[in-house]
């Protein structure tokens, strides 16, 4: 650890309501660079040439930049496109807020960098299953092809929230059912 704190949940729930915009990754289309050692590991922490990196502005500021091309992951400006590498997923959701409930709920998701989704038809939830252990590993869409890993604090709360849908369980969320375990 380099003795810095995580990003703050306030913090980034008050960023998020203040609107904080995000560059237009989608329209550049510079050459790729190369690959730059820049790790996102399993638990969202990033690493440069293997040592975490502490300050949470350039975090942030490297996830804005944050878009996927196919299977590769790439930070990307006008004029440069670098390849990185994540270990899973490049976010993860650390907060849920609900509103609503039954088929009117809505499920905004916060995650560890500030970005704020709301569940639903263009942000779905999906769970893989480990094919050895059969452990859930919850994700909602965020943007671009980028998902955040639900954080397993936060799938408990979704456990909570889950009702029957026929012989599945799950929640609902922007009028869309998400299944939270295997279908029948």
């Amino acid at each position: 650890m380099t003795g810095e704190l995580p990003i703050g949940l306030a913090e980034l729930q008050r960023e998020a309501a203040m609107g904080r915009s995000l560059p237009p990754v989608d329209r550049w289309n510079p050459s790729h660079c190369g690959d730059i050692d820049i790790r996102i590991a399993r638990d969202g922490t990033w690493f440069h040439q293997g040592t975490p990196i502490g300050r949470k502005e350039m975090v942030r500021l490297f996830s804005t930049i944050l878009r996927k091309d196919g299977d590769d992951y790439v930070l990307v400006t006008p004029a440069e496109k670098m390849r990185i590498r994540v270990d899973d997923a490049p976010f993860l959701a650390v907060l849920v807020d609900v509103q609503g409930a039954g088929r009117e709920q809505s499920l905004t998701f916060t995650t560890n960098v500030g970005d704020q989704t709301m569940a639903g038809p263009e942000h779905p939830l999906r769970v893989a299953f480990d094919p050895l252990t059969d452990e859930p590993a919850p994700y909602v869409h965020v943007r671009g092809g980028l998902e955040a890993k639900i954080a397993r604090a936060v799938y408990y709360e979704l456990a909570e929230l889950a009702v029957p849908d026929g012989a599945r369980l799950g929640v609902w969320s922007g009028g869309m059912f998400f299944a939270l375990g295997r279908g029948a």
